[in-house]
């Protein structure tokens, strides 16, 4: 079931799957995660958090305003593949579209490309690197 958390349930599941645990989870937070109209997503499985992610009001050029950055997109490993990060991230496209919202991007690494393409994200950027992170495409989705 998805259903919105606050910005600290998403810590140590971020930890977990995009830091490889290796930060404390509070080094997982990012400053726009209080922002105004930033929102987050969990999906609960048997009482347990197994996927996260949060989006923020975040314009990119040339796109304009009326935007919101998809960060944080986080699947426990043994829930992966079941189709979860799609409930989730199409549950926010569908609030953010009711809410009058533009368009959505994301930072995607390259792992994700696949991921996101499927949901209709296109790629808007050529390939870079986010130093500890690894290789990412900015990716972008319009909704409205």
């Amino acid at each position: 079931m998805v259903e919105f958390i606050n910005a600290d349930q998403t810590l140590s599941l971020r930890n977990i799957v995009l830091r490889d645990g290796l930060l404390t989870p509070d080094q997982c937070r990012f400053s726009e995660d209080a922002i105004e109209g930033a929102f987050h997503l969990g999906y609960m499985s048997d009482h347990q958090l197994v996927c996260v992610c949060s989006f923020v009001p975040n314009e990119l050029d040339p796109f304009g305003t009326a935007g919101f950055q998809l960060r944080g997109m986080a699947t426990a490993n043994e829930y992966r593949n079941r189709g979860i990060g799609n409930l989730i991230v199409n549950f926010g496209v569908l609030y953010l579209k009711g809410r009058k919202t533009k368009y959505v991007w994301c930072n995607a690494r390259r792992a994700a490309y696949g991921f996101y393409s499927g949901l209709g994200f296109e790629f808007i950027s050529e390939e870079f690197e986010i130093q500890g992170i690894g290789p990412h495409k900015k990716m972008y989705l319009k909704i409205s």
